[in-house]
């Protein structure tokens, strides 16, 4: 089931926010706009639950423990993520 248009916030939208949402860093209304969209897709919050099984299975990732090569990837695949390649 897809959110609803009433929503305002597509799924794509959310992924980028899913973060700030689990670091309760988003603003008043994005929280709102986020929890709407959730309560309307079911896809979205599979994604949320698995992004919440990930991080309680992993705990915290120290900056330190990747190596600079290994950072420079992960940040060149969000980067091409974001741009839409």
């Amino acid at each position: 089931m897809s959110a609803p248009a009433e929503a305002g916030l597509s799924c794509r939208e959310l992924v980028e926010l899913v973060t700030d949402y689990l670091e309760d860093a988003l603003s008043s209304a994005d929280r709102v706009r986020f929890e709407a969209h959730i309560r309307g897709c079911d896809a979205c919050t599979m994604y949320l639950d698995q992004m919440r099984a990930t991080i309680a299975a992993l705990g915290h990732l120290p900056p330190e423990s990747l190596s600079p090569e290994a950072e420079r990837e992960l940040l060149g695949a969000f980067r091409d993520w974001r741009a839409g390649r």
